[in-house]
């Protein structure tokens, strides 16, 4: 059975793509920052009948966490197939490139830049012992440079100069990931799920939590003739098209 790590899936999205993982046979690792609240992620999923999960205590923004929980998965598995890196926060509003503080800032890109980095980097040894290794890094359309770009963009009535320039710095990771592994089995890509209805929204949007982790479990399932170091958003751009950096 193959196996996938989930980071920030005890709900919303995370949640979602833990669930379309396991049931194409994946054995997936719930990630949770509360050990209490992915234990009851993975609670509610045994419910529905999916029983091929664990939870597992991971904060990316703590890198004892992120190292304790490599042992620990390590000593469950020799192989990770697949690494989707969902964990993400906003930020607090309103946020202003010229008003927002530099430890704001700093406090988002820990989540959405560098927990990336460090979960990645802690796992890339599993990875690599798989045949078809995958890494899907959440991303948003809004930290397309090409759209934001358009001042009179009406897909951007607000700008989040945290959020979106730590998505934008995350986007840039991922194609040099790509870059770094273009020799070998990897498929890696950022992956928009859309303005989607979660708590991290306040339940607003235009796609449900199934849709989203739909496009997301799409891209950890994807064959060798798959793409690699792209970055799509199927709600505006449908595929087979790409989102523009």
């Amino acid at each position: 059975m193959k196996s996938a790590l989930v980071t920030g899936a005890n709900k919303g999205i995370g949640f979602e793509v833990v669930r379309q993982l396991a049931q194409n046979g994946f054995f997936v690792y719930v990630g949770s920052r509360s050990l209490e609240n992915g234990l009851s992620a993975v609670e509610k999923l045994k419910a529905s009948g999916i029983n091929n999960i664990e939870a597992v205590q991971l904060d990316v923004t703590d890198p004892e966490s992120v190292s304790a929980a490599r042992r620990w998965i390590g000593e469950k598995t020799q192989v990770l197939d697949v690494l989707v890196n969902n964990a993400g926060i906003s930020g607090v509003l309103p946020q202003s490139a010229l008003e927002s503080p530099a430890d704001q800032f700093k406090a988002v890109y820990e989540t959405n830049l560098f927990g990336v980095i460090r979960v990645t980097q802690a796992f890339i040894d599993l990875l690599r012992k798989s045949s078809e290794p995958r890494i899907v890094n959440v991303s948003t359309s809004m930290a397309s440079l090409t759209l934001a770009a358009d001042i009179d963009n009406l897909n951007y009535p607000t700008r989040y100069a945290m959020y979106q320039s730590s998505k934008s710095a995350l986007n840039m990771y991922t194609i040099n990931l790509a870059y770094e592994l273009r020799d070998t089995p990897f498929k890696v890509n950022a992956v928009c799920p859309g303005y989607t209805q979660t708590d991290f929204t306040n339940y607003q949007g235009t796609s449900t939590p199934q849709e989203a982790g739909q496009r997301i479990a799409k891209y950890a399932l994807i064959g060798q003739d798959g793409p690699t170091g792209k970055f799509f958003s199927e709600e505006y751009f449908p595929a087979p098209a790409t989102c523009p950096w």
